[in-house]
């Protein structure tokens, strides 16, 4: 019988780091397998974002910690060496006597970046980076290599390229299936953008209504005056974060899930504030102009577009509406379909990213 690769123990504990997948909010999904003599003796996660990382629920499962004395531990991402809601995994580590951790990736965030294998080497403990898991987590890697979030845009569109069959009322082009897979789309991101015209004419919710999930997304609008948003629009039902980017502010009351920040709100000045803010992946589902002038300001990372098999034809308003005439070359990486519609996958082809 041949021995289990590392490889394969790190897949296992890929595995066990998905069960986490829209519970852990700014924290990556991570996954650990802790393996002493051929024999898995415990395999963690990372729940839920304020809890045991998965270095340490993989170590609670054992009936002692003792048990950890000279066994390997594979764990897909660097294990931490700061104290943040928890306590340095790598320190843990050290303490129960591991011999071996292998693991899938160093981590970018510059807290870390190393440092928690210095601790591990440092004791002793036989460290390899397999350099493999790095899909685990795209917005969280992305985010603290460019210092910005990862930004996708979406939309749905006819197959002549329109998204309203007329600039000031809102079409339903797409069938029950698409809206599914929006609904998990959006489940991924932390924060869901529209602009103002989007806002009032779609009158949007932008909650996630088919999918378990423990941090919703926060509800972002783009607005020339924040009290053009009507009391009563859908954006307030739930009461989940909303965030108005607004050049003016002139409602002194909102309610408490809801924040507004004045300013200029250019893609580079939201950008800079959802930095600042910890967002790691932005979704913008409209309308036409913000998608124009995110794609011109070299912010659209990744698209998903749905394509509904009608013409609307007339005057319907285009899917992406600029008179700046620059957008960017993307490469299909995915096609998909859903039910009558089919799903574009795009992602840019350039390797250079946009700063904000």
């Amino acid at each position: 019988m041949s021995e289990i690769t590392d490889s394969e123990y790190m897949a296992l504990a890929v595995q066990a780091a998905q069960k986490g997948n829209g519970h852990t909010w700014t924290n990556p999904m991570v996954g650990a397998v802790i393996v002493k003599q051929q024999h898995v003796l415990a395999v963690g996660y990372h729940h839920r974002f304020g809890e045991a990382h998965a270095e340490i629920d993989a170590l609670n499962q054992l009936a002692s910690s003792a048990d950890a004395r000279g066994a390997t531990m594979y764990v897909t991402l660097e294990p931490c060496s700061h104290f943040g809601k928890t306590p340095p995994c790598a320190k843990r580590l050290v303490s129960v006597g591991l011999r071996r951790v292998v693991i899938g990736q160093i981590d970018p965030n510059p807290l870390v970046a190393g440092k928690g294998i210095a601790i591990l080497r440092t004791a002793g403990i036989a460290v390899e980076i397999l350099a493999t898991t790095q899909g685990l987590n795209p917005a969280y890697n992305f985010f603290y290599q460019h210092q910005r979030p990862q930004v996708t845009l979406k939309y749905a569109m006819s197959l002549d390229g329109k998204i309203n069959a007329a600039q000031k009322a809102r079409s339903y082009l797409t069938g029950p299936e698409a809206y599914r897979d929006s609904q998990q789309l959006r489940a991924t991101h932390q924060a869901v953008m529209v602009g103002e015209h989007t806002a009032l004419v779609d009158d949007p919710q932008l909650t996630v209504r088919e999918v378990p999930i423990d941090w919703p997304p926060i509800r972002v609008v783009l607005l020339h005056d924040a009290a053009e948003l009507p009391a009563d629009a859908k954006l307030f039902e739930q009461q989940t974060p909303v965030w108005l980017l607004a050049a003016t502010d002139s409602r002194h009351q909102w309610p408490d899930f809801v924040q507004v920040f004045v300013g200029e709100w250019s893609p580079a000045a939201v950008m800079a504030l959802l930095q600042q803010q910890g967002i790691q992946s932005l979704l913008i589902e409209g309308g036409s102009r913000i998608h124009a002038d995110y794609l011109a300001a070299g912010f659209a990372d990744h698209m998903i577009v749905y394509v509904a098999p009608i013409i609307l034809g007339g005057q319907g308003l285009p899917a992406i509406w600029s008179d700046q005439g620059k957008a960017g070359t993307y490469r299909l990486v995915n096609q998909t379909k859903l039910g009558l519609d089919t799903r574009f996958e795009l992602r840019r082809t350039s390797d250079v990213y946009r700063h904000y």
